[in-house]
Order: structure tokens, then sequence, then C-alpha cells
């Protein structure tokens, strides 16, 4: 039987390998998964903050915040400046270009209706049964 175009699903021995993840998208992608950073960038699109201003409304500690910004920095996302006693974090947009470009490309597509492929796979199946 031929595979399915993905080689997770085709050989199940096969195993995601993070540490092998040196695209930037990927880190783009890994920090854009968690709700509290997507948040976090949204507040940032107004305007830089101190990260305990970033922290203030949520409710995890202070070096919980300073973890996700560690991921969004590490991504490019954000970057941190000292000034002072203060760490101050800003929104780097450019970072999400990339992404945005890679997204794009699937525009191009029109959504897949899953009810018109089910159809076509049964008539497919039925006719190879027969």
């Amino acid at each position: 039987m031929p595979g399915i175009f993905n080689p997770m699903v085709d050989d199940p021995g096969t195993r995601l390998d993070t540490a092998r993840m040196t695209n930037p998208l990927d880190s783009v992608f890994a920090a854009l998964a968690d709700p509290t950073r997507r948040a976090i960038l949204a507040m940032l699109l107004e305007d830089d903050m101190a990260v305990t201003d970033v922290a203030e409304p949520f409710a995890m500690s202070l070096a919980a915040i300073s973890k996700h910004l560690g991921v969004l920095a590490d991504a490019g996302l954000v970057t941190r400046e000292r000034r002072g006693r203060v760490i101050w974090c800003r929104l780097e947009p450019d970072a999400l270009r990339a992404a945005s470009v890679w997204m794009q490309g699937f525009g191009q597509f029109d959504p897949v209706d899953l009810d018109a492929f089910e159809r076509f796979l049964e008539t497919e199946l039925d006719a190879t049964l027969e």
C-alpha cells in the first residue's frame, strides 16, 4: 500500500526530532502556539512595556512570564532591553513576516469540501471492491 505523503504516518517508527528543528519558522510557530504568548504579543502591539507591566494581567509568577518572554525573544518576536533597573520589551513585527508569507501560500487553494471528498472515496472504494 502506498504511503500517504507524511513520513510520520507512513512509518510509525519515525519520531519527531525537535533538536533538528532549525528552521526559524519552527520557532515562530512554536512560540505562537501558546495563548499566553499570543496575548503578550497583542499587548506589545500598543507600545513597549516593562516586564512587570506585561506580567500584571496574568495569574502567574514573574518568573513564568519571563520564560514566556524568553521563548518569544528566542523566536525573534520580541526584543528585551535593560533601561536602568527595568527590562523593557518591544514587539518585532518583521519576525512574523516569514510566517505570514508562508501561510499566504496556502491561500491559493479552495477550502476542502470534506463531505464531497468522503463521497469520492466511497465511490472509489466501491469501484475497487467490485
